[in-house]
């Protein structure tokens, strides 16, 4: 039996029973139905006496094909844990950047992904280590840069670095009689670097979630369509969710993606691609989308998850 911390969201707690479109929900239950002990928190929960980290949790069951917990909070040492799966959402605000230096003290579990791995990879930044596999793009707060850079491709994507579920992203045209007001109000009159990106039009066909668990990429992969009302994926529904297939060639094109990633730290991440260009890198509490993925392929992807978290050579790092 492993003793299992799970560092969830908060609105994850809230709903904890009964939302099984989230991937935490799939991994504590596999995990629970192998006997281990899973307990759960919130970043809240967190604390430091001298050079030790705690956290204040609760004991997760099963009660039917539901999880449960215990509404009981119990005081327990970080380090008499033998894995921490760290998950709370973004943003990647100041509130999660110290819940990661908790765990600058922790010495003992092993911690997936790692604190220190996610703060120092932002998602959309740090996507640029792997800019051969990207579309063009720039960071920069400037106004004529970004202008610039729009007149090149005549259509460009603005993302913000911090922001999650396709927050404040934003499209532009050459010509869009707004264009100057929407790169001021993202970029904060040029004081906020935000990624800009050339625009991929086979993005209104959907994006494509390439999972990485360890140093491989997974097979199953599910394609993110677009709400009618905009242009890109935003609401997590079966009717924008659909198959989309990996060949053998996308595999090996992003197995080197995976393999740094995991010597990074980073052993589970959600590479988010259209027309084979990666747009973003997903490390924080990337979505596997189990539900969806276990009906299109009737497989249990749950338990290749928990199989390779289990992994004696993991478990030693």
């Amino acid at each position: 039996m492993k003793k299992i911390l799970f560092i969830i969201d908060k609105i994850e707690l809230k709903y904890f029973e009964f939302n099984n479109l989230v991937t935490n929900f799939w991994m504590i239950k596999e995990f629970l139905l192998r006997g281990n002990d899973v307990r759960i928190a919130t970043v809240s929960g967190l604390l430091l006496r001298g050079k030790q980290s705690f956290v204040k949790c609760y004991e997760s069951f099963l009660n039917n094909e539901n999880i449960c917990y215990k509404d009981v909070l119990e005081e327990k040492l970080i380090d008499d844990f033998d894995i921490v799966m760290f998950r709370p959402d973004p943003p990647v605000d100041i509130d999660y950047i110290n819940a990661t230096y908790v765990f600058d003290f922790v010495n003992k579990p092993t911690v997936i992904n790692s604190p220190s791995s996610i703060r120092d990879f932002n998602e959309k930044l740090h996507s640029l280590r792997f800019s051969e596999y990207m579309t063009d793009c720039i960071v920069t707060c400037s106004l004529k840069d970004i202008e610039n850079f729009l007149k090149q491709h005549g259509q460009i994507v603005l993302k913000p670095l911090n922001r999650c579920f396709g927050s404040g992203v934003m499209y532009l045209y050459e010509g869009d009689p707004n264009t100057r007001t929407i790169i001021n109000t993202l970029t904060n009159n040029e004081s906020t670097l935000v990624m800009v990106q050339k625009f991929i039009p086979d993005v209104k066909k959907g994006d494509i979630r390439v999972l990485t668990l360890g140093k491989k990429v997974l097979p199953y992969t599910v394609k993110k369509l677009p709400s009618s009302d905009d242009f890109k994926f935003n609401t997590h529904n079966d009717n924008f969710l659909t198959k989309s297939d990996l060949t053998p060639d996308d595999v090996n094109l992003f197995t080197p993606v995976a393999e740094k990633l995991s010597s990074m730290g980073i052993q589970m991440a959600g590479l988010d691609v259209i027309d084979k260009k990666i747009i973003e890198i997903n490390v924080t509490s990337p979505c596997y989308f189990i539900k969806e993925i276990n009906a299109i392929y009737g497989c249990k992807l749950e338990k290749e998850i928990c199989d390779f978290l289990l992994t004696p050579s993991l478990l030693s790092v």
